[in-house]
């Protein structure tokens, strides 16, 4: 389908990928794995023509005869999204939140073919019930706002084969979504390989997905291949070392952290119920309720590490919330070290102190106008900024392992891994009795997440810290937590020792995780 030979990109004159070589077969799938900065987006980006400012690349990338690196611009708008398809790792970041889904899939086809409005919409019908969007529940006039993230993937999806393209690059498709839900994406994108008869480059760093999923994959380091081949047999082989290298950390999990018994826990979660109203059904009828959160009972003890784990919607976000302080309870009581916590303004400054919370997007997170010195001190707000706050910064520096003077760069010039241990570090700053890990290792790649995580098991073991783990990799959860709490449609359906809950299950929603949670088949890692 498409050849690529000597591929080399510099970007204003640094090389980025070097002699670069693929084939992308009709029907088959190749994964391309590496680690955050091996140039696999790049890669991609390459292919589309959609380099970056200051970005040159040379060599050969052959679709039909015709080398896409020579054409011009208005020959690669007739390609993209027409011959190749592009799905991106953030949907809501990809999709334009001003119009409806039907419009945005329908654009693709009023671009290429010149349809009337109405005939692409039908076209556009047709592709979102193939990615499972039927109608009626899932009409055209609906935002991607309203959607819940495997959903809104869905209509990227659609979007990308809107026009049946010959190959189609999905960069970390299934990065941000439950185990079930990417499970069913994976299908989806098998299925649609076999039936349209495309090419699927799958961009990932999650060797799992690639071993159930690629029919051949090749290793990329500092902008090379470093090894190719089918997939079965490069993950028996594993004979560059860079590929050892990921396989044993895609294995690793940190020691265990003793926790030592206190007198009363630290987060305490009592009977709580957190309901929203939903739209009426006509003008005189009752306000129908959501419960988010139904009767939610939890405790976390001082220094003990604990995981919150459950499907898209199941009441994860709404809980943590309310633990934050971000919003209140119609009924149950949250304390925080003994108090209450209550929302908004309510709650005093030195109360809200004690707990922290370590987001999924460390990017998204900062303000990117300033300095990483300020950044890390914004929660001296909370507590009054010492005149030693300098010190403070550079000192969280120096425990997550980022040198003391890089209080003076933006967040920009940092890796991903970097910005994610940066994140940490402002949580550490005002020394919190708990710390909330939303998703905060799902972005990163399996090097960078056994770094993050070995340096939240010391920092754990050093401060004496508790960790409220919510993610949705079960792996993880398994290397890092003491206890796990399995949550669905607002409740906690089942709970014990992590090693207990996932090696014998009990519950639906927790066998129904289990098995959706893609692993590397233990005789295809015989090195």
């Amino acid at each position: 389908m498409i050849s690529i030979s000597d591929l080399t990109v510099r970007i204003h004159d640094r090389p980025v990928l070097r002699d670069v070589a693929m084939t992308l077969a009709p029907g088959r799938i190749m994964g391309l794995v590496g680690e955050s900065g091996s140039g696999k987006s790049m890669t991609a980006l390459a292919i589309m023509g959609l380099l970056p400012q200051g970005g040159q690349a040379d060599g050969q990338v052959m679709l039909d005869g015709q080398n896409l690196l020579t054409m011009t611009e208005d020959q690669l708008c007739a390609i993209r999204g027409r011959r190749i398809g592009m799905i991106f790792q953030e949907p809501m970041t990809a999709l334009n939140p001003l119009m409806n889904i039907g419009d945005q899939v329908a654009e693709v086809l009023r671009i290429h073919q010149r349809l009337p409005r109405q005939q692409a919409l039908a076209r556009a019908r047709a592709r979102l019930d193939r990615v499972g969007l039927p109608a009626p529940r899932f009409p055209l006039t609906l935002y991607p706002h309203q959607l819940s993230g495997g959903q809104r993937q869905r209509v990227a999806i659609a979007l990308a084969i809107a026009e049946a393209p010959d190959l189609l690059i999905a960069d970390e498709p299934t990065t941000a979504l439950d185990v079930t839900t990417q499970a069913q994406i994976l299908d989806l994108l098998r299925d649609l390989v076999r039936d349209e008869g495309m090419s699927l480059l799958l961009i990932t760093h999650d060797l799992a997905v690639v071993a159930g999923t690629a029919d051949d994959v090749a290793v990329m380091k500092h902008g090379e291949i470093v090894e190719e081949g089918p997939t079965e047999a490069l993950f028996r082989r594993q004979s560059h070392p860079y590929t050892r290298a990921l396989f044993a950390a895609s294995r690793h999990a940190p020691d265990p952290v003793p926790v030592a018994a206190g007198p009363q826990p630290i987060l305490s979660v009592q009977d709580a119920v957190r309901d929203y109203a939903l739209a009426r059904p006509s003008f005189f009828a009752p306000y129908p309720l959501l419960r988010a959160v139904d009767h939610v009972s939890l405790q976390i003890g001082a220094g003990e590490s604990v995981g919150l784990v459950g499907e898209s919607g199941c009441g994860k976000s709404t809980l943590t919330r309310a633990i934050l302080g971000l919003e209140g309870l119609q009924h149950g009581q949250i304390l925080l070290d003994g108090q209450p916590v209550l929302p908004g303004r309510a709650m005093n400054g030195a109360l809200r102190a004690k707990v922290q919370v370590v987001f999924q997007d460390p990017f998204g997170s900062f303000d990117p106008r300033w300095r990483v010195d300020r950044l890390l001190a914004e929660p001296f707000h909370l507590t009054g900024r010492p005149p030693d706050w300098r010190d403070r910064v550079a000192q969280a520096l120096t425990e997550v392992g980022i040198e003391a003077d890089a209080g003076r760069r933006f967040i920009h010039e940092f890796s991903g891994g970097q910005r994610q241990r940066l994140a940490i570090a402002r949580a550490l700053i005002i020394r919190p009795r708990l710390i909330v890990l939303d998703e905060a290792v799902s972005a990163l790649d399996v090097r960078v997440r056994a770094q993050v995580l070995d340096l939240l098991a010391g920092l754990r073991r050093s401060h004496g810290m508790a960790y409220l783990f919510i993610s949705h990799d079960l792996g993880v959860v398994r290397g890092v937590t003491d206890r796990v709490l399995v949550m669905d449609r607002g409740r906690i359906v089942e709970t014990g020792p992590t090693a207990q809950v996932m090696d014998a299950p009990q519950h639906p929603t927790t066998q129904r995780l289990m098995q959706a949670m893609p692993e590397i088949p233990e005789e295809w890692s015989v090195t």
